[in-house]
């Protein structure tokens, strides 16, 4: 959702990573699919996707919750108005979007001044660790057993990203929201993340929960897994929808490196 969460995560930190320490990305200018009836989560055999490319606030984790209530608080504060609606329509919006749309309130704040509010907000609800979305964390440490690559590709800012991204130890490349000169959802975030892992994005699969993630993962080439988390989603022909990452495992994410479309909303 909204960029720059100036939190410190809590909870005990997972085994290092067996490919070494995170990458930080740096900015970069960015480098220059077929429908199938519903399926379940298999563990079908097939080649493995080259990376795996994380999407953070509502994909991975539920901090969507805390960022609305600090939001509304924010603009309450300030004697506006701030509904749920336009909560949910800010998920996956840069810092940039989502501050002018505060200050549009009424926020008689600066960017930076709405940035430190909202980030001291969540990062006190949150404290007491991380809030996984169902099934990701299995599915993340899964991929690592298996030897997969995975990148962390958040809008985001770095003071958020890269300690939650230690904490979990499994990402090879963090690219955050502050670290790319165009955000989601440009294509410059996954194609920066394909370029520092050193794979052809068109045989990675992006995981993402919100319009902007999804735009941004599939002008990259990438293929996509849309999660219905928070914001209602309508992707493209071409992107595997699931109701949950709980239905997802590395079966599934084989079949979509190989071009299947999968439906996993049904019970």
């Amino acid at each position: 959702m909204v960029p720059d969460r100036r939190l410190a995560w809590a909870g005990p930190r997972a085994r290092p990573h067996p490919r070494g320490r995170v990458v930080r990305a740096v900015p970069e200018a960015p480098l220059t699919s077929t429908e199938h009836a519903p399926a379940a989560p298999s563990s079908l055999p097939g080649a493995a996707p080259a990376a795996v490319l994380w999407d953070m606030d509502g994909t991975l984790i539920d901090t969507e919750p805390h960022w609305m209530a600090a939001e509304v608080e924010l603009v309450e504060a300030h004697g506006g108005v701030w509904t749920h609606a336009d909560a949910v329509g800010m998920v996956g919006s840069s810092m940039a979007v989502c501050a002018a749309a505060l200050q549009a309130r009424g926020v008689a704040l600066e960017v930076e001044e709405i940035a430190h509010a909202l980030n001291s907000a969540v990062g006190a609800a949150v404290a007491a660790g991380i809030p996984w979305q169902p099934g990701a964390r299995e599915l993340v440490e899964a991929l690592r057993e298996a030897g997969v690559p995975q990148a962390l590709v958040t809008s985001s800012f770095s003071v958020l990203a890269e300690p939650f991204a230690a904490a979990v130890g499994v990402f090879d490349v963090v690219v955050a929201g502050d670290r790319v000169r165009r955000p989601k959802p440009d294509p410059e975030p996954y194609l920066t993340a394909a370029r520092l892992l050193g794979v052809d994005p068109a045989r990675a699969v992006a995981v993402e929960d919100s319009p902007s993630g999804i735009a941004s993962a599939v002008a990259s080439g990438a293929r996509v897994v849309a999660v219905q988390a928070v914001a209602p989603i309508s992707p493209p022909p071409g992107v595997t929808r699931t109701a949950s990452l709980d239905r997802v495992d590395l079966g599934v994410l084989s079949r979509v490196a190989a071009g299947e479309t999968l439906d996993l909303r049904a019970p």
